[in-house]
């Protein structure tokens, strides 16, 4: 009767053993099958990215066409009177640092489409034809552009003639009654759009305010992975006196003894995918200071200083691609600080807060013409001012 009992358990036992054998034998033929089509999926699909990454940038497949210009000499600095490397290897974009021509080429071969987004809400929408006019005249000439304009008035957006390769896409977002809830949303809706729809439609995204005017070409030199611009009022100042929030209580707090420079958020951009990076995050920080009553100063620009001292950016631009003649002849009348010799062109300039009450459109057109006559009387202004206190 034992014995009996033992042959039936070891019978059990070896039909248990070659089941389990079984099961792992087929699941290792389908294991095997499956990732064999998994691996050939992910194969065809880097066989398409890259197609279409050699499509985008057709680097290898084309030549760069014969280009006359004088050759570079270490020995002679482009400029000697700014400083135009960080200390990460980061250039510092100067009017003289850069070949237009050069550049032109190079981003050429790379068929890309530039995107330009500006919110324009409530009496903003006033400035929104000098923007999109100028733009057209002095913003990435020659290149592809997709104009993004967010607005709460849809209604009050000027239909003004493009060049070709280039259109406006209008997005309708809420009325805000307060500037620190539409800079907020601002962060907001470009972090989503970027998620959503720009990465499929541009390259690189350069964010701008409304209230300024292109005044001088502003064209590929200013595109990186990710590149901010130089606050004219703090240029030059210690990073003690820099307006960073110093509560350690806010996500935007910077200690005493960090940071580079002051970034102003009028102007910042970079690829689709580091854009949706840096507002995405500079969304939440502002969300959480919000959510423990907690207001910055600069309404998210504290919080764009914050990200960007721990994400360097790769370009940064000088104070001739965000220029207020009025903000650099203060400085000039308090700190002696001198902009208007560093500054060849300005890029960029902000427009006055009286802009839409003392300018019709027929001034607006020749905004660019006065403003560079006004230059003129600035520069007579500070000589007399230096002379009288020689």
């Amino acid at each position: 009767m034992a014995r009996s009992l033992w042959t039936l358990s070891m019978q059990y036992l070896s039909l248990h053993q070659v089941t389990f054998l079984l099961v792992a034998l087929l699941l290792a033929i389908f294991g095997c099958g499956y990732w064999h089509q998994k691996n050939q999926i992910h194969r065809s699909e880097l066989i398409r990215a890259d197609a279409g990454e050699r499509k985008q940038y057709w680097l290898q497949d084309r030549p760069l066409p014969k280009l006359i210009y004088p050759q570079p000499s270490a020995l002679k600095p482009t400029r000697r009177d700014v400083l135009v490397l960080t200390s990460w290897l980061s250039p510092i974009v100067w009017e003289g640092t850069f070949n237009t021509d050069i550049l032109n080429k190079q981003f050429q071969l790379r068929n890309a489409t530039i995107g330009l987004t500006v919110f324009a809400s409530q009496n903003y929408t006033a400035y929104l034809e000098q923007f999109l006019r100028s733009a057209e005249a002095f913003f990435m000439a020659g290149h592809r552009v997709n104009y993004y304009i967010f607005t709460d008035q849809p209604h009050a957006v000027p239909r003004i003639p493009l060049q070709s390769g280039r259109k406006a896409i209008t997005f309708q977002i809420p009325s805000f009654e307060h500037q620190k809830d539409i800079s907020r949303q601002r962060l907001e809706f470009i972090s989503i759009y970027s998620k959503q729809r720009f990465h499929k439609e541009v390259a690189f995204l350069v964010c701008s305010d409304v209230d300024v005017s292109f005044q001088h070409d502003v064209g590929v030199e200013i595109l990186s992975p990710l590149f901010a611009t130089l606050h004219l009022s703090f240029y030059m100042a210690s990073r003690e006196v820099l307006p960073y929030e110093r509560r350690p209580k806010s996500q935007a707090y910077i200690p005493n003894d960090e940071g580079d420079f002051y970034y102003t958020g009028s102007l910042f951009g970079g690829s689709v995918a580091e854009i949706h990076r840096l507002t995405a995050a500079c969304h939440q920080m502002i969300v959480t200071d919000q959510s423990n009553n907690i207001d910055t100063l600069g309404y998210g620009e504290s919080h764009l200083n914050k990200y960007l001292l721990y994400h360097k950016p790769t370009k940064i631009l000088s104070l001739e691609y965000m220029f207020n003649k009025k903000m650099a002849f203060e400085r000039w009348v308090s700190e002696h600080v001198n902009l208007f010799s560093l500054v060849k062109h300005v890029k960029i300039l902000e427009l006055p807060k009286d802009y839409i009450q003392t300018h019709n459109k027929d001034i607006a057109t020749n905004y660019s013409e006065r403003e560079r006559g006004a230059g003129h009387c600035y520069t007579l202004t500070i000589l007399f001012f230096f002379l009288c206190h020689q």
